[in-house]
């Protein structure tokens, strides 16, 4: 039996008030006076139809969102002035208070509505050649005597290299620089950014202009040294580092947007390290979600804001909410300074099963893996599973493991790739027995719902399908995306295959079957 010497973190709170705080791109919000700077579509009353109706629809959709939301602070972002975020303030009487900026030749601005005295407000310029972007806008609480500070954010699109959004990142951590260290303060809002934008945009040069150096990863330290800060980070690190808020959900649904159906997250909502200290403001861990009614996502896409394309020209359907859907995280107000991180030390524990291993974004210490087996191996890489538990991948280093062996395993380091769970590093602490029949640890495919990320990094047998276009056509119509690191191996489009033992992965979001072999599957005649 391996025991291990850990630190545990207990929350505190104390005599506390909730405060819940909410980001939300509201998507293109115009009035129907042509300003000039208008988008082409939103230019009033022409043959794009932004007219009395679609403006009509649109406001009562983006009201229906904030009430449902009910939150005590909400950031807002694409509202194109000041008059409009005024009217949304007077269509919402529980917001008594309101602050907005833009630059004056941008066509959207961004704004907060609050339900709590907003003490100052103050735009943050950034030195770019086009004031055409937006500006940050920082802007000062006040509750229970208590000060504190959100930083409402659109940095610029995808459109624009990763350099600008550097820009942005830098100009934001030159302001919180001149912070006190305990000062607490949000960041928040359409940063145009992934929480792991240092892994996704990597592949693309047009972005990736910047050797590999994000905005939101590099700049804000959102990560250090290539990997996430974490909760216990935020506790015990002295370096001016922020956690983000996605770490707080599984991996499959960490999304704010969607694109060609893979998950995004655009929109964050990042908090520094006295968020943690249970004094003044602080965080309640794991209150941090997308705000995702029916009306808003219907479990694959999210019911943006209607343009038809009549014949080349875009036409407002006056249906929809928006491309986004709105984040939100709640905060205590604590009126007593008790510490929420309590150190407990020489606390003795068990070895953890694998399923715990998918709770944790990243190791801060080693944790130790009993009675596994190897259930597959190929090269350097294997996936093993715990008998009545969950099975992960090894991505190398797994030469020397068997296969239908079971082992004691000292697990070092984890990672997440586009979201699916990996072992990284290890080490071997016991071989233990031959089990003869490991292929019964297999997953039936055709008795199970492939699709529910619980049975992610299994290895499924017996599902049969067609191939077409990449894909496993299964019985009643579904398909899932099929993919193999050598494209060669992959199955004909037209063919019938039936699996024999293949990994149930996922990628941003969406779940596949991974093959690393031909003997993988064999096709039916």
């Amino acid at each position: 039996m391996f025991r291990l010497l850990i630190f545990l973190f207990l929350p505190v709170i104390l005599f506390s008030q909730n405060i819940k705080i909410a980001s939300y791109n509201v998507e293109n919000f115009f009035d129907l006076n042509n300003d000039k700077t208008e988008y082409t579509e939103y230019i009033p009353n022409n043959k794009h139809l932004w007219n009395q109706r679609a403006f009509d629809a649109k406001l009562k959709n983006i009201l229906k969102v904030i009430n449902d939301l009910d939150a005590d602070i909400i950031a807002l972002q694409e509202i194109e002035n000041e008059n409009l975020i005024k009217f949304l303030k007077q269509k919402l009487p529980q917001y008594n208070y309101y602050t907005f900026s833009k630059y004056s030749n941008s066509a959207v601005g961004l704004g907060f509505l609050s339900k709590i005295p907003i003490k100052n407000s103050k735009r943050i310029d950034v030195n770019l050649s086009s004031d055409s972007y937006r500006p940050i806008l920082e802007a000062t609480f006040t509750f229970e005597n208590i000060d504190f500070k959100v930083f409402n954010n659109h940095w610029p699109s995808k459109k624009s290299s990763e350099i600008y959004r550097i820009k942005y990142a830098q100009t934001l951590n030159n302001r919180l620089k001149e912070l006190e260290n305990d000062y607490d303060y949000i960041i928040l809002g359409d940063l145009n950014s992934d929480y792991n934008e240092f892994e996704t945009f990597k592949k693309n040069q047009k972005l990736n202009l910047t050797e590999g150096i994000t905005g939101i990863n590099n700049i804000l330290n959102t990560t250090i040294d290539g990997k996430f800060v974490t909760k216990e980070d935020m506790i015990n690190e002295s370096k001016k580092s922020h956690y983000n808020l996605w770490l707080e959900l599984p991996t499959n649904q960490r999304f704010s947007t969607k694109y060609k159906n893979q998950n995004n997250t655009p929109d964050n909502m990042i908090i520094n390290s006295a968020l943690f200290d249970n004094k003044k403001l602080s965080y309640i861990p794991n209150s941090f979600e997308a705000f995702k009614p029916n009306y808003l996502f219907d479990g694959k896409n999210i019911n943006r804001w209607e343009i038809s394309n009549n014949f080349g020209n875009k036409v407002h359907k006056a249906e929809g909410f928006s491309d986004h859907l709105p984040i939100f995280a709640i905060f205590s107000i604590n009126k007593e300074n008790s510490n929420s991180t309590k150190k407990v030390e020489n606390k003795n524990i068990e070895p953890i099963l694998i399923s715990s291993l998918y709770n944790q974004e990243k190791l801060t210490k080693d944790e130790i893996i009993e009675n596994v087996v190897v259930l597959y191996k190929e090269d350097d890489k294997a996936i093993i599973k715990q008998k009545n538990d969950r099975a992960i991948y090894i991505f190398e280093n797994a030469k020397n493991l068997k296969v239908g062996f079971s082992y004691d395993l000292q697990i070092k380091e984890l990672y997440n790739f586009y979201g699916l769970k990996e072992i990284k590093k290890f080490s071997v602490l016991k071989e233990k027995d031959e089990i003869k029949n490991y292929k019964e640890l297999f997953l039936d495919g055709s008795k199970i719902d492939i699709f529910n990320f619980k049975y992610e990094n299994e290895v499924i047998t017996n599902l049969k399908g067609f191939i077409s276009k990449g894909n496993l056509q299964i019985n009643g119509g579904k398909t899932i995306k099929l993919f193999a690191k050598d494209k060669n191996i992959l199955p004909k489009d037209g063919s019938t295959v039936e699996i024999i033992n293949a990994q149930l992965g996922s990628f941003k979001g969406n779940i596949q079957i991974i093959f690393h072999s031909i003997n993988d599957y064999k096709e039916i005649k």
